[in-house]
């Protein structure tokens, strides 16, 4: 395993770490997220991302009696979650969802302490941006959740440039801890923000990356070529918002030419679109999905393959997929 700096930070993650969106609670229970966390840690896996909004807050319930049952040191691993959404719906109480405010993520970082079993929480993102909360009162709360102890780190998700900037520049200006990190989609059809749009932030702010989707969803698999297979992510009722994505002719066009390159390489389409996106040198991480213990292995050997990956394939690659990129 590789180990890389989040940014300018002092701490260091795994080149690949594993996430529990879509499969916690609704795929992998308490046993099966037993079984993979210990297999991901045994490879030198130290990152574990997690979010409240997870299969309703259950992700991090499973994820919390995972780590208890495995009982590692807890200076050995990094745990995260991410707030926006709330869990709370329904009735009057508006400062209960889709909101940054101070009310809201003090609350709910107690929340999810509770369901994850732990005393405090490594890396906590604002889930999205809040265009209703002034980012100063935003930057305060995250600010004071670090200085009680609740966290080590806070960053953001799906931010635009701006906005983090924005965020650290005021954070800066009163001595608060500043956003340390990003976590933004980024695969071989979704570039533009990673490579250009944070471009000036990486030296500016000193912003590590914790990317998700290297498989956009599990296109980049080639699982989707003929439609949407039964038992994929693609057909579970709640995952319907990917099917255009999922389906996409010229898109899964190109990943059937991937296909062989993958091959010549002696890996899988999988494996080649993780490989690529950990050759980035500014993602510090790149957050893995699996529902099945041979899966979570099968990614793991994405970083072997990574060294495989010289100027000239890395450029056979783009031919075939940056024209369809966003």
């Amino acid at each position: 395993m590789q180990y890389r700096r989040l940014g300018h930070a002092g701490i260091r993650v795994s080149a690949l770490s594993l996430g529990s969106w879509v499969t916690y609670h609704n795929q992998v229970d308490t046993k099966s997220a037993v079984e993979m966390m210990a297999a991901a840690y045994d490879a030198g896996v130290n990152f574990f991302d997690n979010a409240e909004a997870y299969a309703g807050g259950k992700s991090e319930e499973v994820m919390g009696a995972a780590l208890k049952t495995l009982g590692w040191p807890r200076l050995n691993y990094l745990v995260s979650t991410k707030f926006f959404w709330g869990l709370e719906r329904g009735g009057e109480a508006v400062n209960r969802k889709d909101t940054l405010n101070r009310k809201y993520l003090l609350q709910a970082i107690d929340g999810s302490l509770a369901r994850m079993g732990l005393e405090h929480i490594d890396f906590v993102y604002c889930h999205r941006p809040d265009p209703s909360t002034p980012v100063e009162e935003t930057a305060q709360a995250m600010h004071d959740i670090i200085r009680q102890g609740k966290a080590l780190y806070w960053g953001t998700s799906e931010w635009p440039a701006d906005a983090v900037r924005a965020a650290w520049q005021i954070a800066d200006r009163h001595g608060w801890h500043k956003p340390q990190m990003e976590q933004p989609q980024y695969h071989l059809f979704h570039r533009r923000r990673v490579e250009t749009e944070y471009a000036r932030l990486y030296e500016e702010c000193g912003l590590g990356l914790t990317t998700w989707s290297p498989l956009a969803s599990g296109l980049l698999s080639g699982k989707y070529r003929d439609g949407i297979p039964a038992g994929s992510r693609g057909a579970l009722p709640n995952m319907a918002f990917l099917h255009e994505g999922l389906t996409h002719p010229a898109r899964n066009a190109a990943v059937a030419a991937l296909a062989p390159i993958a091959a010549e390489l002696g890996g899988t389409l999988a494996q080649l679109a993780i490989a690529w996106a950990t050759k980035n040198p500014r993602v510090s991480t790149v957050i893995t999905g699996a529902s099945q213990l041979a899966q979570l292995r099968s990614n793991l050997g994405a970083l072997e393959l990574a060294q495989r990956l010289t100027p000239e394939v890395m450029a056979r690659i783009d031919a075939l997929t940056a024209p369809l990129a966003d």
